[in-house]
């Protein structure tokens, strides 16, 4: 079954200069959120916001009245380029959904969805993470679904509505003004002297007349709307390589205040990773700053993943604790991100009995964190040495460090968390003390070790245990028999787990 999902921007020309997600971050009045914005194409205002409209700017109005009427509402001049620019930004981030993915005419985008129905859950499902998709770029839309993708489109301009069925599609779609069809507006004047109102009514005229009278584009409009004809669209084709980039609408002095931009980039990638079916192992964010003679090179915040990921909420999550770390030497003024390493998608499989501690992944979408979180070089992993000696066996290097693993040795049990000095213990009644007399629950490890190098150690090791049953790694200093101190000193030297 073939379903297409139309998604309409009815205030595109307006959110290309005010997109909600900087409306949502900002402060009363800044930008021209409080009093108002307006776009006009050829002098003539075609699309207000709320504010503007209770001000009493309405569309048709030339520049100078809506001056007269609210001077402070912000006025631009529409750009065609770039709203086509953010509509294929648009048609990039929904090929999360479907790889199929064309972008029409009035700002528009249709998606084939039929063989993506199941894994998102349903058509109604798919509409609403498609809805929250577009809230995350920014954008207002309306969201159809429809087994044509003519007829999605007819929908997706007069409302959100959702047909599935050829029947029912037929009867919504008759019902709908003549105006909705692009071919019908140049002889509208006719049509409306004939008594027509519906696309209904134009379809009861003989097929004969009309293409007479307004040629072959019109009916086949209507057929391929209707399912009557083959559809033919021009596929969106992806570059080779991911680079996108967002201009910021003011200088911004502190990183972690490009979230909300980061975000609208990051829903491009992932719809560029699932349409490509790769994996990004490596990526760049880079704060562009303001240009002239003293311009700085951008900012680079690099962000080296464990293993590739797809994922936008973990992208999220690893570019939000990296900005939160992140100093700018200057203020920014654009914002890019580029992937610098990819890799095949290898997609979880559902194992009929899960591992319970997490898989392999979420251990390593954990390390990912951490490192955003707390810096790469205090996640460490243990890297020990080939000597005898534990303080100097006991190695660590960041989890990222690309020597190789070593396994520790087996035998005896040694602790983690070994003590850079170790700390001399009381004595209680010839035993050692901690919190608590200490009993010995192994055998003695002897170490005697670093003749060659200055470093001579002698002791015997043992696992001591408190009365709370927690455990530690102790150490008797051996002594001589011929040297004259006889008191017998017990260090702490690790504590297990």
């Amino acid at each position: 079954m073939r379903v297409f999902l139309a998604v309409h921007l009815p205030k595109l020309p307006l959110e290309v200069f005010q997109p909600t997600w900087l409306r949502k971050g900002e402060s009363e009045g800044a930008s021209g959120a409080a009093h108002g914005s307006a776009v006009l194409e050829k002098g003539v205002v075609i699309v207000v916001d709320r504010a503007a409209r209770a001000a009493g700017v309405r569309p048709g109005m030339k520049r100078a009245g809506a001056n007269t009427l609210s001077a402070q509402t912000h006025l631009y001049e529409r750009d065609i380029a770039r709203e086509n620019a953010v509509q294929r930004d648009v048609g990039i981030a929904l090929m999360k959904f479907s790889p199929d993915v064309a972008l029409l005419d009035e700002a528009t985008i249709i998606v084939e969805v039929g063989a993506s129905l199941r894994l998102f859950g349903g058509v109604l499902s798919l509409c609403r993470q498609a809805k929250t998709l577009l809230d995350t770029l920014g954008l207002t839309a309306r969201i159809s679904a429809a087994p044509t993708g003519q007829g999605a489109w007819l929908l997706a301009k007069q409302g959100s509505r959702r047909v599935l069925q050829l029947k029912s599609l037929e009867r919504v779609l008759a019902s709908l003004p003549m105006h909705a069809v692009p071919e019908i507006r140049p002889f509208a004047d006719w049509f409306t002297g004939l008594g027509c109102e519906s696309i209904a009514d134009v379809r009861r005229l003989p097929r004969a007349g009309l293409q007479r009278r307004c040629g072959e584009h019109l009916l086949d409009s209507l057929d391929r709307a209707f399912g009557l004809a083959p559809e033919l669209f021009d596929w969106l084709e992806l570059p080779p390589v991911f680079a996108a980039r967002i201009e910021l609408p003011d200088r911004l002095e502190h990183a972690d205040g490009a979230v909300f931009a980061a975000h609208r980039l990051l829903a491009q990638l992932c719809g560029w990773l699932c349409a490509k079916q790769l994996a990004a192992a490596a990526v760049t964010l880079s704060f562009e700053h303001e240009r002239g003679r003293q311009a700085l090179e951008p900012t680079p915040i690099e962000i080296a993943l464990g293993e590739p990921a797809w994922r936008e909420d973990h992208l999220l999550r690893l570019i939000k604790e990296r900005l939160h770390r992140a100093e700018l030497p200057a203020p920014a003024i654009a914002l890019r991100l580029d992937v610098t390493k990819i890799a095949s998608a290898q997609p979880t499989t559902d194992n009929l009995f899960p591992e319970p501690g997490g898989t392999p992944e979420d251990h390593a979408r954990l390390l990912e964190l951490l490192i955003a979180r707390l810096g790469a070089e205090n996640v460490l992993r243990p890297a020990p040495t080939a000597d005898y000696r534990p303080e100097i066996a006991n190695r660590w290097v960041p989890v990222g460090d690309p020597e190789k693993k070593i396994a520790l040795p087996e035998g005896l049990p040694r602790p983690t968390w070994m003590l850079e000095t170790p700390v001399r213990l009381l004595m209680r009644q010839n035993r050692p003390f901690y919190g608590s007399p200490l009993r010995m629950v192994s055998p003695a490890e002897r170490i005697e070790a670093g003749w060659f190098d200055g470093g001579l150690i002698t002791r015997d090791y043992y696992v001591a245990q408190a009365e709370d049953r927690s455990c530690y790694w102790i150490y008797l200093e051996r002594v001589s028999s011929r040297a004259a101190e006889v008191e017998q000193r017990w260090f702490l030297h690790g504590l297990f787990g």
